[in-house]
């Protein structure tokens, strides 16, 4: 019996666009920015902020380094949200019909600079707040690691006190989805243009 549903993020939740933080970027004159960014994980200083290895502090400044004009922190910042391009509301309201019958549960390899930003912002849409939508979260820059680790998954499981066997992981890298299913969780795959609530 199904009791709990665990989402990604981005690509599942909020719509990402790599390129449009790659652009950002080479604008402020980064050209090595395609090194650093992939859809699914992420390198050097960007990879250490999303495994919560390096202060916010620390990433400007690396990032600063591969900069060749003098960019602020503001400026930095901006151009990492690009990566994300919003949440359409009728997500934000599934969220809400799920949380009726289902425990609500949010697993994301993210940062933070962009979950105190832009990622809070897009959930304010409808007045509310990210933890009005769930029961619970865990970012990979708290958790110190990233999926598909299986720490993350196991740190999942203690927090919320679930049974991996109750509850359905929803993630558009196979790779997560593969990673949750050998822990025993049941899965579904969020490909490219479908909807988490059209899946259900």
């Amino acid at each position: 019996m199904v009791k709990n549903l665990l989402f990604d993020l981005g690509g599942v939740i909020m719509d990402i666009r790599r390129e449009n933080c790659e652009q950002a970027f080479r604008e402020l004159g980064m050209d090595s920015i395609g090194d650093y960014l992939g859809d699914y994980g992420q390198k050097g200083p960007f990879a250490a902020l999303e495994e919560g290895k390096i202060t916010e502090r620390e990433f400007h400044d690396e990032v600063r380094a591969l900069i060749a004009r003098d960019v602020t922190d503001e400026e930095i910042d901006l151009a990492f949200n690009r990566f994300l391009t919003g949440i359409p509301v009728r997500r934000l309201e599934e969220l809400r019909r799920l949380r009726k019958e289902y425990k609500i549960y949010l697993l994301s390899n993210t940062n933070s600079i962009m979950w105190r930003q832009d990622i809070a912002r897009y959930f304010r849409q409808e007045g509310m707040e990210l933890d009005d939508y769930f029961d619970g979260t865990v970012t990979s820059f708290e958790a110190k690691c990233c999926k598909p680790e299986e720490a993350i998954f196991r740190l999942v499981v203690e927090k919320f006190g679930i049974e991996p066997g109750e509850t359905v992981f929803f993630d558009d890298s196979k790779a997560n989805v593969e990673a949750a299913g050998k822990l025993g969780f049941g899965t579904r795959h969020v490909a490219p243009g479908m909807e988490f609530y059209e899946i259900l």
